[in-house]
């Protein structure tokens, strides 16, 4: 009896003291819990109410310091930007920024230029910091991105300098010939030479002017809002024809070929204007009695088919060194040449804008001493195309084959091929 006393008084013991214990882990779990973390430390209990909240809709980068300069919040685009590296901000000069902030509540703003993060060849970031203080003890960090801002201010202002120095010449010499003219009043031969040549500077301003509304339409304007199926073989008439002139006083065969009945989708007017642009450069740079061809084929790409029109030429071709800046405003290969052909220097900038408004791109080749080819890419209207071929009903000859056209295949050499796909040149 007193054995099994003994056992239950343990047993009421070791009760008791599990209790005791569990009650003790439940008020520990408890306390525990209720602790802050250190991300709330650094949020909820840190910031001020609806700080966290702004923050994240705000389209500039942001970094909230504590007093130890420790990083309480960051936005995304900060760590994007490389503004914040293992919990620290890693640009000195913001971070003396906001330390003189914290010290005097002042607000600073300062523009920096920050290596590029991941780039080894000395790219700058242009970017604007302002600091302002945060409560009594943080400090607010907003950094805007500069750079494509900067780009952008750069090419306007290179494209107006370029526009000024463009319109001055023909303004210029205008001015001149108008006081010659005057000055020979009385002779009516030398009238008519001045005449003559205010002529030529009147057309070169006009030619400048109209160019540089059509660059800016071509630039501001969707041509897909009053797209349409256009027939290529329309447009190399079309462009041809604007040549015609030029090309019969040079003594220049003009001839086109290629595959039939092939049509793009786009602005008419502007497809117009960039394969006229690229007609008529082949025939101001090519010497006299020689050739200029226009073809277009189809070429199968991943997206889609796409429609391929070459224009080759037999001119003075384009050095290596040049070829990457031809499609620049106002750039050109020989400017001795261009002031002589009127040319303008923005033709080919027309061309590119208009190619890749429309979901294509332009290309060249070139061989100094032996001819260009300027190759223009543009997505095909697949759905004329069957709708074309339902109204033929069958044909005989594969479309997707060359059609040699007569005139083509005799006006230019095999030497001169008036398709070169970059796979065959030389």
């Amino acid at each position: 009896m007193d054995v099994n006393a003994a056992v239950a008084a343990l047993a009421a013991i070791a009760g008791v003291c599990t209790g005791v214990i569990a009650m003790l882990a439940f008020r520990w779990s408890e306390r525990d819990q209720a602790r802050p973390t250190r991300t709330s430390l650094h949020t909820d209990a840190v910031l001020p109410p609806g700080v966290d909240t702004v923050l994240s809709v705000l389209r500039s980068s942001a970094v909230v310091l504590d007093e130890s300069d420790s990083v309480v919040k960051a936005s995304s685009a900060a760590y994007a930007l490389g503004l914040v590296r293992g919990g620290k901000l890693a640009v000195e000069p913001m971070l003396h920024m906001a330390r003189d902030t914290r010290r005097d509540g002042e607000i600073r703003q300062v523009e920096l230029d920050l290596p590029r993060r991941g780039t080894g060849r000395g790219e700058a970031l242009a970017v604007s910091a302002r600091v302002a203080p945060l409560g009594s003890r943080l400090v607010l960090l907003l950094v805007e991105d500069l750079t494509e801002a900067r780009r952008i201010e750069a090419v306007r202002r290179d494209f107006v300098a370029n526009v000024s120095h463009e319109l001055k010449t023909p303004t210029g010499a205008l001015s001149l010939l108008s006081e010659a003219v005057m000055d020979a009043s009385d002779d009516p031969e030398a009238v008519t030479r001045f005449a003559g040549r205010m002529q030529i500077e009147a057309t070169r301003l006009t030619n400048l002017v109209q160019e540089l509304i059509d660059l800016s339409r071509v630039q501001n304007d969707d041509p897909l809002e009053d797209a349409e199926p256009v027939r290529v073989d329309e447009l190399v008439a079309e462009a041809i024809d604007r040549s015609r002139h030029p090309a019969s006083t040079k003594q220049i065969t003009m001839a086109a070929g290629g595959t039939a009945d092939l049509y793009v989708w786009g602005n008419r007017g502007q497809l117009a204007a960039a394969l006229g642009n690229l007609v008529e450069n082949a025939v101001n740079y090519s010497p006299a009695r020689t050739r200029v061809g226009i073809a277009g084929r189809r070429i199968a790409a991943p997206g889609g088919d796409l429609i391929e029109i070459a224009v080759t030429d037999q001119g003075i071709g384009i050095s290596e060194k040049d070829r990457e800046r031809v499609f620049e405003r106002f750039y050109r290969v020989d400017p001795a040449r261009s002031r002589a052909t009127g040319g303008t220097g923005l033709g080919l900038a027309i061309v590119k804008h208009v190619a890749a408004s429309h979901g294509g791109e332009v290309t060249v080749w070139s061989s100094e001493g032996q001819g260009s080819t300027f190759t223009l890419r543009l997505p095909e209207a697949g759905a004329v195309r069957d709708r074309a071929s339902a109204r033929r009903g069958p044909v005989t000859v594969d479309e997707d084959e060359d059609v040699p056209y007569e005139t083509f295949s005799s006006a230019v050499p095999e030497s001169q091929a008036i398709v070169p796909a970059p796979e065959v040149l030389p």
